[in-house]
């Protein structure tokens, strides 16, 4: 059965694994304000920005792997977001460039996990 306030095939969950947990949850709190349920030190929730309930969660692992699918977050100021990932302790690996739609750039976290900030034209 189907909960309610579920969307079919929408992305419902996303898990990053980390290797440092203190540093990954400073890291998102830093560059993009999000908050985290902790459930020990192997594992923390992230809140939704608005509502209740969870996105995704930090897992803590002794290495990340490369590769599997990019998550994309959207910025209403993309230079302010790029500034907040680099003062939070991320890696720019691909400079804002334009593309059909608006512009984005590519950024690492600390534990080596790639994503992606967009913005509208």
């Amino acid at each position: 059965m189907e909960q309610a306030n579920q969307t079919h095939h929408a992305v419902d969950y996303i898990e990053f694994a980390v290797t440092d947990m203190a540093k990954a949850k400073t890291f998102y709190n830093t560059a993009f304000g999000w908050k985290f349920n902790d459930y020990g030190p192997e594992y923390a929730g992230i809140q939704k920005v608005s509502g209740n309930g969870e996105v995704g969660g930090l897992r803590l692992d002794s290495k990340v792997a490369s590769g599997g699918p990019l998550v994309i977050l959207f910025s209403n100021n993309l230079e302010d977001s790029q500034a907040k990932v680099v003062g939070a302790g991320g890696k720019i690996t691909t400079a804002p460039y334009t593309f059909p739609g608006g512009r984005r750039f590519h950024f690492a976290d600390p534990s080596g996990n790639q994503l992606a900030v967009w913005s509208a034209k």
